[in-house]
This record gives C-alpha cells, sequence and structure tokens, in this order.
C-alpha cells in the first residue's frame, strides 16, 4: 500500500490516531510541544516610596512591591526556578523630560543593583526602556508642541537603557516604538562600553486594549490623545513584519511581540523568518481576562492558563514574559 504525502501511511480505517492518544503515558511520549518554567520570564512592578506590598484590584495576585522587598520577591521567584524577570518601575516624581528614568539612584537602577549584589548571575535581569511612567503626560516620548517628537526622545531612551546597564541590567527592552529606538540604543551602549548588553526589541507592540490594567496599575494612561501614532494598529501584519525587519537592521538580539493571545500569527510568522529568538509577553489584560473568569467559576484557571501559555509556545515563542508565570512554574514542578 503506497504511503500518502501528507500522513505517510493510509487512512481510515488502517490509520486509528486513537491509538495514540490511549493512556496518559502514550500521550506525554509523543508530545510535540512542552513549556518549560525555563521559557517564562517574570514581570515586577516596583513603586518608589512604597512602604508594603500594594495589591492590584484589577489583577488579583499581583503586587505593587515596594523597594525594600525586591530582593525577597526575586527569591520567591528563583526558587520556583525561573531564571528572568522584567522590571516596571514608578517612580515618585514625573516630568515633562522623564529625568527619573534615568536617574541614576531612580527606582529601577537601585533595584538592579540590589539584586545583582544578591543573586549574582543566577537571574537574568531586563529592563523596560520607556518614558511613559516618567513623563507628567502619560505617552511614550517627549512631547514638543502637543505631539511625541521621535527624533528627541530617542537620545532619552539611549540614557535610559545606558543606565540600566551600568546598574547591571542583562537586557534592556525598548517598548515606546520610536521609530530607530533600536539603532539609537544600541549606539548608546556600545559607545559606554556595554557590548554584552541585550536588546529586547519591542518590535510589532500593538495599539491594544489589553494593556488598560498596566495602564491603570502605574499610570500611564495619556493625558490627552492615544498612542496610535507610534504603536501598531493590530490590524496590519505587513506592516508589523516590516517593523521587525528594521529592529533586526538595527541590532536586535531577540524579538518581542505584544500582546500575546491576539498575535499568535506573527509570533509563527516571525519564528519561521529569522533565526533570533522569540520573545512574547502575555499581558495585563491576557492575565486579567482569566482570573476574572477563574474568580467567577466559569473556567479552571490552571488549565486554561497552561493551554494558553503552551499555545504561545507552539505559534514559536523562545520566551513567555507572562503574570502567570510563578502560578504556570508552581504546576510545572507538581
Amino acid at each position: 500500500m503506497k504511503a500518502s504525502k501528507v500522513g505517510g501511511s493510509a487512512g481510515f480505517p488502517v490509520v486509528r490516531l486513537r491509538r495514540l492518544r490511549r493512556t496518559p503515558a502514550i500521550r506525554d511520549l509523543l508530545q510535540e510541544t512542552h513549556l518549560s518554567v525555563k521559557d517564562l520570564v517574570y514581570p515586577i512592578f516596583i513603586q518608589a516610596g512604597l512602604s508594603k506590598r500594594e495589591a492590584i484590584q484589577s489583577m488579583p495576585g499581583i503586587e505593587k512591591i515596594p523597594p525594600t522587598e525586591i530582593t525577597e520577591e526575586v527569591r520567591s521567584v528563583s526558587e520556583l526556578g525561573i531564571r528572568g524577570i522584567i522590571l516596571f518601575g514608578i517612580p515618585l516624581r514625573r516630568d515633562k523630560r522623564a529625568e527619573s528614568a534615568f536617574a541614576a539612584d531612580g527606582v529601577v537602577q537601585e533595584s538592579i543593583r540590589k539584586l545583582r549584589k544578591q543573586f549574582g548571575n543566577r537571574i537574568a535581569i531586563i529592563t523596560d526602556v520607556c518614558l511613559c511612567q516618567h513623563t507628567s503626560h502619560g505617552h511614550c516620548g517627549i512631547v514638543v508642541r502637543g505631539k511625541v517628537d521621535n527624533d528627541i526622545t530617542l537620545s532619552t531612551l539611549a540614557k535610559v537603557a545606558t543606565s540600566h546597564a551600568e546598574a547591571g541590567a542583562d537586557m534592556v527592552a525598548p517598548s515606546a516604538m520610536m521609530d530607530g529606538q533600536v539603532m539609537a540604543i544600541r549606539r548608546g551602549l556600545d559607545e559606554v562600553g556595554f557590548q554584552d548588553v541585550a536588546i529586547i526589541a519591542y518590535s510589532a507592540k500593538q495599539a491594544s486594549s489589553l494593556y488598560s490594567p498596566f495602564r491603570e496599575v502605574s499610570g500611564t494612561s495619556p493625558q490627552f490623545g492615544d498612542r496610535s501614532s507610534y504603536q501598531m494598529s493590530f490590524a496590519n501584519p505587513r506592516e508589523a513584519m516590516r517593523e521587525i525587519e528594521l529592529d533586526i537592521q538595527e541590532g536586535a538580539d531577540i524579538i518581542m511581540i505584544k500582546p500575546a493571545l491576539p498575535c499568535l500569527d506573527l509570533i509563527y510568522h516571525t519564528k519561521q523568518s529569522t533565526n533570533l529568538p522569540v520573545c512574547a509577553f502575555s499581558v495585563s489584560g491576557e492575565y486579567a481576562m482569566i482570573r476574572a473568569a477563574a474568580n467567577r467559576g466559569l473556567i479552571d484557571e490552571d488549565s486554561v492558563m497552561a493551554e494558553y501559555l503552551i499555545s504561545i509556545k507552539r505559534a514559536g515563542a523562545d520566551m513567555i514574559i507572562t503574570y502567570h508565570a510563578k502560578k504556570m512554574a508552581a504546576l510545572l514542578s507538581e
């Protein structure tokens, strides 16, 4: 009997795929996509001036961490086997020039130093490089005459990235979606001797409604307009691929796509078109929806979380930033 090109054999009744699904042991042997705790990166909010942990109402189980407790928080992450964290800082002061973003004593910079001293190289420290948490108007760039000025913003982003590298960051992740930001940061890092600090480029960052919980936590909703003039339309996959190609040309080491589940097609196409590692960011709104449905008894959170994250891995992600990282790591260890 001649084998078919599609399945390598004849069809039913000679072939019965249920034979390969009969028992848990067989299913485990033949599982094609495997999620590991080493694939997970945990996001952490650090807030300057905070005296104790503060629960986030829209994201049950996630807290804002005071700088005094950042070491304890990362220790709990490390004990679960998670090897990477990404830091988001909430400063005491904000201004038009986002000066707190690159201050040597900024909340992110001080936290990096504490973590590097405590954990050495056992944890990969990633930092978000953006201005929205630090500007008084909430936009991701410097505003000139009522508009975000792309080119003026580039030098500020380079200063922020350099300040994180000086503190000890392993990777910087520019999320402002300014044209040329990867090139500006790469040049800025190289000029002061940080050639080994990697750039995770937020290359295809959609203008998504799924960021709402994050904006509530960090106080980054724009005071005027929105971010559609610099973040991408989620309806434009070809434009997303152009963004990715340009970031690769500018020197990106890892490509990030955000949000994750609505962009599985982009994750897949990126994985097929480049040899660079692909990072997916499962954002605050994705986490909040799962938690809200679980809290109402509509879904089983562990099952949905696992299916969700494995689908992101299946699409091609090498790394997944997720607020579910600690919970998923605990589940994987069982």
